[in-house]
């Protein structure tokens, strides 16, 4: 049986993925912002390519212009549906309320709409990837633009609850398609996404019910995160490699619920930060042009929100942003919880969604259409 606190942080760090517009523009900015610099590799394919041909690494048959495939790994934060349905108490992302708001019903994702490959898909013009657990049902020329390997629960290294890890994703990756010769590195490769939100951490802090041993894990984490950004482009032949940073852990729920939701943990957030500053250093001197990888910064777009610096105004505020947008009314329990005769036992302030006491059979037409 999974370790109650481990659980508890699992949960946690599900039900804090479940997204509020606000923070998805947020979000949707630090994405556009990565596919912008996506764009420009895509545009200097054709001048780095085969010589004499004509044929880019950027151009179709028709010589236009074409998106790279996106190939993505890591955990819950870009998850589309490779953690498989279990039952609601173990993979609750395929039941109400998760998927409310996109794409109108639960499809695996932690969240109750899009996550975070979803929009560098979007920024990027493609479609989003197709999950490798998905792959057999999905139209071949989807296929061919790129897949997710990320899983809900992975880690960089081991995490203990039995999901492929980082390096084991890429495993899978290699295993998918044949090796590319070294002239045609970044030509069919594409882009890789490399997504971590703190799940070895999570799972270090539950060993040693500590957060301290946890940022002592910091060192090894970054260092085996570096040698698999390395395979990407050295063995993978990946041209960009997109690696995301860590949001402000100790202004999750896992953290703020301790402190009535008033407050963030600052031992947690200095974690984050000093695995931030670990994660640039290794990038910049890895690749000091910033050439091949580039840094997705969620931590910004995070702090701004709950210190509600991204509003405008004082109505676009939120005004418990260290609040989770749906959580169980007890500590064991979590958002989407039901009891024994469906009755939720969670309250939740997601469009569409029921209040405390009520039925999942009274609630059939709060859910909004697909868009």
């Amino acid at each position: 049986m999974e370790h109650t606190n481990h659980r508890r942080r699992r949960q946690a760090l599900a039900t804090v993925s479940a997204t509020t517009t606000l923070l998805l523009l947020l979000l949707c900015l630090a994405a556009l912002t990565t596919a912008e610099a996506l764009r420009e590799h895509r545009d200097e394919g054709g001048a780095s390519s085969s010589g004499g041909s004509g044929s880019g690494c950027g151009s179709n048959a028709a010589g236009g212009k074409q998106s790279p495939a996106v190939w993505v790994f890591g955990d819950s934060y870009a998850d589309t549906g490779n953690l498989g349905d279990l039952g609601r108490e173990l993979t609750r992302e395929w039941y109400d309320p998760y998927g409310t708001t996109f794409p109108g019903r639960p499809a695996g994702r932690f969240s109750d709409g899009r996550v975070l490959t979803d929009f560098i898909a979007s920024a990027m013009g493609v479609p989003t990837p197709v999950a490798y657990k998905l792959r057999r049902g999905a139209a071949r020329g989807l296929v061919a633009r790129g897949m997710n390997f990320a899983v809900g629960g992975a880690g960089v290294l081991d995490t203990g609850n039995f999901q492929r890890n980082i390096g084991e994703q890429i495993d899978l990756f290699q295993a998918q398609r044949p090796p590319s010769p070294p002239s045609a590195r970044g030509c069919d490769a594409g882009v890789a996404v490399v997504v971590v939100s703190g799940n070895d951490y999570s799972y270090a802090a539950d060993k040693d019910n500590s957060t301290s041993a946890a940022i002592a894990y910091i060192p090894a984490v970054v260092r085996q995160l570096r040698e698999q950004l390395l395979r990407l482009r050295d063995e993978a032949g990946m041209r960009k490699v997109v690696v995301t940073n860590l949001h402000p852990m100790g202004c999750t729920p896992l953290f703020t619920r301790a402190l009535n939701y008033t407050a963030c943990d600052p031992l947690a957030n200095a974690g984050a930060a000093q695995h931030n500053a670990a994660l640039q250093s290794v990038l910049a001197a890895l690749d000091p042009a910033n050439r091949t990888f580039l840094l997705l910064d969620l931590n910004t777009p995070f702090a701004a929100l709950v210190d509600g610096a991204a509003a405008a105004t004082a109505e676009e505020r939120f005004a418990e942003p260290r609040r989770p947008c749906c959580e169980s009314f007890s500590a064991d329990g979590h958002c989407g919880q039901q009891d024994d005769s469906g009755r939720r036992q969670y309250r939740s302030v997601l469009p569409g969604s029921v209040r405390r006491g009520s039925s999942s059979s009274s609630s059939t037409s709060t859910r909004p259409s697909p868009p």
